[in-house]
């Protein structure tokens, strides 16, 4: 997108990875920058879904602090299990779960993270009592999964999917409400018999609040045409991810389901990170 962006604009569009906090890093370095458009913010869905539910102290607010251009990719979770595990569909995981309560672990990206909460959506809507590991990052839980150590986990698409093909993992479910083009096969939860389970990881871009309207309006424009392009679309399709360029309107309002969606887990599971 920021090539594309560059193109448009004809001006650099740079490209500054903040890592750390949750993505709390990044948000504030866009927050406390000047709200000329001339920074922005692209963020995983957590930061503006999750990260408000789970950090008691958060210091920014999504609705406060920062204004919504466009959502940007989605990508499909996908409930993958061990080989080992006796089961190849959601009604005979949900089975063998209920007649070993606790026994069954799945690891996540973290405390907090979209597989840990997607995990947890799960568990309370099945009635089962599955038994979250989590882990810093997707690689060392994959790396159990792969191993044995765990028996379950919810990881984005892009990421399981290799290990699906090679035959190390098995694709039970998809999370979203569709099935997914690239496992076409692979049903989805909703499908498996809980109507309305749809979740996925998404991407969005956002600017600081105090942006003009005609800046923020003028983004837009440009986001849009850089993700619809031609180039935009392969890549993100080759990684996996579904082209969403949404809009503002559209973004604001899928942020305002989300965290009511999520908040009723979270606070169930009682999540909170200190």
């Amino acid at each position: 997108m920021a090539q594309k962006l560059s193109e448009i604009w004809r001006q650099p569009v740079i490209v500054e990875n903040r890592p750390g906090a949750n993505g709390t890093i990044g948000v504030m370095s866009v927050v406390r920058a000047p709200a000329d458009g001339y920074t922005m913010l692209a963020i995983a869905s957590s930061g503006l879904t999750l990260n408000p539910l789970v950090f008691p102290a958060l210091p920014y607010d999504v609705t406060r602090d920062l204004a919504p251009i466009s959502a940007t990719g989605e990508v499909a979770n996908v409930l993958v299990a061990y080989p080992g595990l006796p089961v190849a569909t959601v009604p005979e995981l949900v089975s063998l779960a209920r007649t070993k309560p606790g026994a069954l672990m799945y690891g996540s990206q973290g405390l907090g993270s979209n597989g840990h909460v997607t995990g947890e959506m799960f568990r309370q809507r099945a009635g089962v009592d599955l038994l979250h590991v989590p882990y810093k990052g997707s690689v060392p839980a994959l790396t159990d999964l792969l191993g044995g150590q765990i028996q379950l986990m919810f990881d984005n698409l892009p990421s399981a999917l290799p290990h699906i093909r090679a035959g190390k993992l098995k694709a039970i479910a998809v999370t979203t409400a569709s099935r997914s083009a690239l496992l076409p096969d692979v049903p989805t939860i909703a499908e498996a018999g809980f109507p309305g389970f749809d979740t996925s990881a998404w991407f969005a871009v956002l600017v600081a609040k105090g942006t003009s309207p005609s800046r923020r309006d003028e983004i837009e424009r440009a986001v849009i045409t850089a993700l619809k392009s031609p180039e935009a679309r392969e890549r993100l399709t080759a990684a996996g991810i579904e082209m969403a360029a949404t809009g503002s309107d559209e973004l604001a309002a899928r942020i305002s389901r989300e965290v009511l969606m999520w908040k009723d887990v979270v606070d169930k599971a009682k999540i909170r990170i200190e």
